[in-house]
């Protein structure tokens, strides 16, 4: 079986106490590192898009808190600070809360989040190894945004599955929606695959319907920022188009997520979708593409019901997206 090459996004360097992250905003030209020494780095870290995905921004947060408290700030600053850099990823304030109990329970935070970063690399392994045998040879995938060891610690959770049907040797091919406007899809999918060899290719959001049409997609599959008690599915914006387009061509669509995401305490009108600078939308690599006066609507997410999700993929087992089934994982 293949192993996967080393693309480590988090980092905590232990000798400097320093949190290490791998500048997203620079790939694929470029493999940078940005240097945290400070909570406030993490924020900005997580609102500028340096890290995301929901698990990475988790993880990051955690030990944006552990820097609070080695460096002797006050740590409930610290808190609604990194709470507040972004508002629809549920795994955010997961983490954010481990920490504050660790804290309020007279434990380290740093041991906190070292537990949190390795529970999410050994949740995301899990979830490529139960997911993969969904995949057959010759299978190509569909996937949207960035699911990879990008977003998450290691391995990712759609790209888990994804990388685990590579390492037992099934003959896939994987389609990458560029995903607009930050085009994750292109920059940091295409990059994660093409770097491990996985066969890829990019296109544009708007071709995915004309690629089931002629029956080149095989099946779907992306990740999640939150999933409510009911199966709705919160996810990069696009999602839902995708979801609606495979119901109407028959193709299974799977969403890969930990337990981490899941949200059993809000309803949807709870959850604030982010809405992000319009300059995002505007404008790519620098070069306005919209007449000057014009705005523009740039929503971060979208939400998809669970009648069209086939099953979602997680550490425990592949579920139906039904209350009763969410509820027996935990």
């Amino acid at each position: 079986m293949k192993k996967m090459k080393d693309l480590r996004p988090i980092i905590w360097d232990d000798n400097k106490k320093e949190l290490i992250l791998i500048d997203q905003r620079k790939l694929p030209h470029k493999l940078e590192y940005f240097v945290c020494k400070n909570y406030k780095d993490v924020a900005y870290a997580i609102k500028d898009m340096i890290v995301r995905g929901a698990p990475a921004i988790g993880v990051s947060a955690s030990y944006g808190m552990a820097l609070a408290e080695i460096r002797g700030d006050d740590i409930y600053k610290a808190y609604n600070t990194l709470k507040n850099t972004r508002p629809t990823a549920v795994n955010l304030f997961w983490a954010l809360n481990r920490c504050l109990k660790a804290y309020n329970e007279g434990r380290s935070i740093l041991e906190e989040a070292k537990k949190i970063h390795e529970e999410d690399i050994e949740t995301c392994k899990k979830i490529g190894i139960i997911g993969e045998k969904l995949i057959k040879d010759y299978d190509t995938i569909l996937t949207h945004c960035n699911a990879g060891a990008l977003a998450t610690s290691a391995y990712g959770t759609a790209l888990s599955v994804i990388r685990f049907a590579y390492y037992n040797g099934k003959k896939i091919k994987v389609i990458a929606d560029e995903t607009r406007p930050r085009l994750q899809g292109a920059k940091l999918t295409a990059f994660e695959l093409n770097y491990e060899g996985i066969p890829v290719k990019v296109i544009t959001d708007n071709t995915a319907g004309f690629l089931m049409q002629k029956g080149e997609i095989d099946k779907i599959i992306v990740g999640a920022d939150r999933i409510l008690a009911d199966g709705t599915v919160y996810n990069k914006i696009g999602t839902y188009s995708l979801a609606v387009l495979a119901k109407y061509h028959e193709i299974p669509f799977y969403v890969a997520a930990p337990l981490s995401t899941f949200d059993l305490k809000s309803s949807e009108k709870d959850v604030i979708i982010e809405e992000r600078d319009e300059k995002e939308v505007a404008y790519i690599e620098g070069v306005r593409i919209i007449p000057e006066g014009v705005s523009c609507y740039n929503y971060a997410f979208d939400k998809t019901p669970p009648d069209l999700i086939t099953a979602i993929i997680t550490e425990k087992g592949i579920i139906k997206p039904k209350k009763e089934e969410i509820l027996r994982l935990y």
